[in-house]
């Protein structure tokens, strides 16, 4: 019995406690995020974001729930599976100039015969990026080969232990076994931490809350809100495939996406702290107050098909607060 409370309460997840890092640590590890996601951003594919479609998340958060694992490890194996992806299509790009000589005289498709690969291993791939996220969470629930054989096997495939072993070492060989990077939860629950210590006295544990189910809700409605969002930015309901392209960065933007998710969890649980809230944000992150407040109204607009943010926020004239956390302006 005692052994099955300890497991059980393993597998609770508490939920993170603020209020307890010390400034330079916050401020350390700020700087640590902002300069990781700039970077991100400076060597971003053509091909981000083409493996965040909706039923792929959806299949990796229900898979999460069914092994018990917490939120973390969801986000991290989207952006696992994101990463592995991406990295399959280069290849198979490149083999295909490669043997674009070949094809024309008639000798098979080298694309093709990738392409295949690829498609017939993806649920697998799925699989392995899963049970290596919730490796990355060392305190919950460990995806182990027997069980996520079993789920496989569940679907009619008839993997062995061992084809599940080598998927795992070819996602981890792919990534250059570098897997432990920061999701948009760590950018939220940073932020939030930072506005707890500069003075922004909010209700942390329901708005952790809230700023989990929006984060589970923007990545399941991905396309539909970048596109709502691109649409607000150009002022034109019908973009080009160019300003789609640049818009690119935007939508891969970890930073932007924890300021607009926690602007309109405060929206929606403290509007009067709202206005506030945002001038923080602006501060710390130099994110200016129009693009939170553009982001916010993109999201609040598929959940509820509101248009209050635009016209709760008014003229933002407000000065900017004193922060003992320093700006990454």
């Amino acid at each position: 019995m005692g052994s099955q409370v300890r497991a059980a309460s393993r597998c609770c997840d508490p939920g993170p406690i603020f209020g307890e890092v010390a400034p330079e640590i916050i401020e350390d590890t700020l700087i640590q995020l902002a300069t990781e996601n700039e970077q991100s951003l400076s060597e971003l594919s053509d091909q981000a974001g083409c493996f965040k479609e909706t039923r792929t998340v959806e299949f990796i958060f229900l898979l999460s729930e069914k092994w018990h694992l917490d939120q973390s490890a969801r986000y991290q194996a989207v952006e696992l599976l994101e990463r592995f992806m991406i990295k399959q299509v280069e290849k198979v790009c490149k083999s295909s100039r490669e043997n674009v000589k070949s094809c024309e005289q008639g000798q098979g498709s080298s694309w093709s015969s990738l392409k295949d690969q690829i498609y017939d291993t993806f649920v697998l791939r799925l699989v392995s990026c899963v049970q290596l996220a919730s490796k990355l969470s060392l305190h919950y629930n460990i995806v182990n080969s027997d069980t996520a054989l079993k789920f496989l096997q569940s679907l009619k495939y008839s993997y062995t232990k061992q084809e599940l072993l080598e998927s795992e070492l070819a996602v981890l060989k792919s990534l250059h076994y570098q897997i432990n990077v920061s999701t948009p939860l760590a950018y939220v629950e940073l932020l939030l931490e930072v506005l707890g210590h500069n003075g922004c006295l909010l209700p942390a544990k329901p708005l952790h809350q809230m700023c989990m189910q929006l984060l589970d809700f923007s990545y399941l409605t991905r396309d539909t809100i970048y596109d709502t969002l691109l649409k607000i930015a150009i002022e034109n309901s019908t973009p080009s495939k160019l300003q789609a392209a640049k818009f690119l960065t935007v939508k891969e933007d970890f930073m932007l996406l924890a300021v607009g998710i926690i602007s309109t969890s405060v929206f929606v649980l403290n509007p009067g702290q709202w206005k506030q809230v945002v001038e923080h944000l602006n501060y710390i992150t130099g994110i200016t107050s129009q693009s939170i407040l553009e982001f916010s109204y993109a999201l609040l607009k598929h959940i509820v098909g509101s248009t209050t943010p635009k016209q709760h926020y008014g003229n933002c004239g407000t000065k900017a607060p004193e922060n003992r956390i320093m700006s990454l302006k």
